[in-house]
């Protein structure tokens, strides 16, 4: 049986992956790190003899290569995020991660996970798109709700796609939240979810303003704009939407959320759509 090798991070992502490569008939060698990953994963594990969990902590790139080596993995995929705070603040480099970290030139993600993909490369390991297995999830072009966007958002879409695309050239963060055609908040190591209460506490704040006209303007609904970065490497960091985006939008008081078709994972979708139509809001995929 062939092998796939899993670095899984937190959420759901890694069990959804970790399910469709058992759907392919392949044994997975699960890194399971350990400031991150789920524990329910051992208990997948126990229930599937061809599920084999290993963990380790964040910076052990040396102890990840040798757990591979050992299985006999050849290919692995990422899925799951490990929190950019995280990769920045809380690691503890082991010596191969620490000569890596000290040869970059610059330390955003990418460049982060590119020259980790080329060490594992080196050891003989290939890292390979989680998309492989999870093509059914990637949006698709078209309105995804029962409403579509309104003019004012449509407006918003096309400023926000704009803002989010330059922010997404830089790695700073793939999401922007918009109102009226003005820029509320930009992702940036928080995440999607963070950005968008972020920009609903904003607003919120600023209603008992209600005097300065600036602010008046922007006392409008948001709509959230995510979009892939424009050399997306689909192997990792790929722009991921779930139930937990819809219940913060409505909680932010988000009424539009627009994503990039075929670079985008969405998962559950029924249940992203029905809480969507509930909410009222609109969903689209350009």
């Amino acid at each position: 049986m062939q092998k796939l090798g899993l670095i899984a991070g937190n959420g759901r992502f890694p069990f959804l992956l970790l399910d469709a490569a058992r759907a392919h008939g392949l044994s997975v060698v699960v890194a399971a790190i350990k400031e991150e990953t789920d524990p329910e994963i051992d208990v997948r594990a126990a229930n599937d003899p061809d599920i084999h969990v290993h963990w380790l902590s964040l910076g052990e790139l040396s102890k990840l290569i040798e757990t591979f080596q050992a299985e006999g993995v050849t290919r692995a995929t990422m899925a799951g995020q490990v929190r950019h705070k995280q990769i920045f603040s809380a690691i503890r480099p082991d010596w191969r991660l620490a000569k890596l970290l000290l040869n970059l030139h610059t330390r955003n993600t990418d460049m982060l996970l590119g020259a980790i993909a080329k060490v594992l490369a080196d050891e003989g390991i290939e890292l390979v798109s989680s998309t492989q297995y999870l093509e059914p999830l990637l949006a698709r072009p078209g309105i995804l709700t029962a409403r579509a966007p309104d003019e004012e958002e449509l407006k918003d879409i096309v400023y926000g796609r704009t803002v989010a695309r330059a922010i997404a050239g830089y790695d700073l963060g793939q999401t922007v939240v918009i109102a009226a055609q003005a820029c509320v908040a930009v992702e940036a190591m928080e995440g999607t979810d963070a950005t968008i209460a972020r920009a609903g506490n904003l607003l919120k704040a600023d209603e008992s303003h209600a005097g300065d006209a600036a602010v008046t303007t922007l006392r409008r609904t948001l709509t959230v704009v995510k979009v892939a970065k424009p050399n997306q490497d689909m192997r990792f960091d790929v722009p991921v939407i779930g139930l937990a985006t819809i219940q913060t939008m409505q909680a932010a008081g988000a009424t539009c959320l627009a994503l990039e078709a075929g670079r985008t994972l969405l998962f559950d979708r029924e249940a992203i759509t029905n809480a969507a139509n509930a909410a009222n809001i609109a969903i689209t995929a350009d």
